[in-house]
């Protein structure tokens, strides 16, 4: 049975995961799924892929800087994402670098990811969709600094298709996944990928370059002097299309990605413009995780319907909403205690019934199926707890003084 397990052509299983509208966003290199990526030996991708009438000059040319390295490109895949899948149980999701990686990710990957350099050559993309995997198409700026449109994007989807693939997962990444013209020479089996288990969180960010490299080498279990061989793409990747990405949604109904690169700050738009995933690049670093996690847990909560299919579905969107709700008590709490502070009347002595009658009032419109009478009890407790939180922080407050 092909791998490629496809339950609607809106959702998409990949291993244990299925990505599509109404059910929860998931973090590709975060918790829910890992993804390694095969870089290229001694050439970029797009150069093996597109020279003119040298195809076979080309993996000549690939298989000769990988027996250098120490075999086949065909070898080196084997190992880097057969060790993957040994350390990596969850889904693994293999980006390959060229034609020669792909009979290694039959084998061990539970999904293709093809880059922008692969979009527009649809030999390859037919080729990556008959390994029968589930295939996620990333648009963005190929290697020469050129845009994948949306045209070239979605026919490269049409290809898989014609080859009987409907496993697709559309991806926007808005710009390349390394910069324009670096060739990265590192080769693919020396990727260790202890990058598919978080990296350790040693604590806040550092500010310097050298901090920066070492933990991205961690993140790819690379020893920190090897970084100086792989091409840093943080600098280049620019910010997710998401009007682009919505757009694709509706022309094709097909599950949509933001690619984030190694920065979380935009988990948050990407989950309210309709992403079913964010794609973070395998050397994020752990807050770039966490907020991606976050945003997926939280802001999904508020915006993104639900259609739970099973119990274990309907408790795990049922924990999503319970953690939402608590980040909003706990800054109702905060803003009831500044509250205290400003009125002339404090505490229980100063509380205004009118103002909380419409209060639930207001929250009735929003919530009918409570409706008032079941909201009325449930703010009182809201509002009694911040008024003993309040006045407990003012006794401390007294006693320190």
């Amino acid at each position: 049975m092909s791998k490629a397990a496809q339950l609607d052509r809106d959702a998409v299983r990949i291993g244990d995961l299925v990505i599509g509208p109404g059910l929860p966003v998931v973090v590709i290199g975060g918790e829910d799924a890992r993804w390694l990526r095969l870089p290229a030996a001694g050439d970029s991708p797009e150069a093996r892929s597109v020279r003119p009438a040298g195809k076979a000059v080309a993996e000549a040319a690939t298989e000769a800087d990988a027996e250098m390295a120490g075999g086949t490109a065909a070898e080196m895949a084997e190992r880097a994402v057969g060790e993957a899948r040994a350390r990596w149980a969850g889904p693994l999701l293999v980006e390959p670098s060229s034609a020669a990686d792909l009979p290694a990710v039959a084998r061990h990957a539970d999904a293709v990811v093809l880059g922008p350099a692969w979009v527009r050559e649809p030999g390859l993309v037919r080729a990556a969709a008959r390994l029968g995997l589930p295939v996620i198409i990333q648009r963005g700026n190929d290697q020469r600094g050129r845009a994948v449109t949306l045209e070239e994007w979605l026919a490269a989807a049409d290809h898989c298709a014609a080859e009987g693939n409907e496993a697709i997962v559309l991806c926007e990444s808005g710009g390349g996944t390394e910069p324009a013209g670096t060739v990265s020479h590192l080769p693919p089996f020396q990727l260790s990928p202890s990058d598919l288990a978080p990296a350790p969180d040693s604590g806040p960010a550092s500010d310097s370059a050298s901090d920066s490299n070492s933990g991205a080498a961690l993140a790819l279990g690379l020893a920190p002097d090897s970084v100086a061989h792989a091409a840093p793409d943080s600098a280049l990747h620019s910010a997710p299309d998401l009007a682009l990405m919505r757009a694709a949604r509706e022309r094709t109904g097909r599950p949509v990605l933001a690619a984030l690169g190694r920065d979380g700050g935009l988990a948050g738009a990407a989950v309210a413009a309709g992403a079913d995933g964010l794609l973070l690049d395998p050397a994020a670093p752990p807050e770039a995780r966490a907020a991606a996690g976050e945003a997926a847990t939280l802001l999904a909560a508020l915006v993104r319907p639900q259609s739970p299919r099973t119990l274990t579905e309907a408790r795990g969107e049922i924990d999503r909403v319970d953690a939402a709700l608590a980040v909003l008590l706990e800054r109702r709490a905060l803003l009831a205690a500044r509250i205290q502070r400003l009125k002339p009347v404090g505490g229980f002595r100063g509380r205004d019934m009118e103002r909380e009658r419409r209060l639930v009032a207001g929250m009735a419109r929003r919530a009918p199926r409570l409706g008032v009478r079941r909201l009325a009890p449930i703010m009182n407790a809201v509002i009694e707890a911040g008024l003993h939180a309040a006045e407990e922080e003012r006794g401390r407050d007294r006693d320190r003084g």
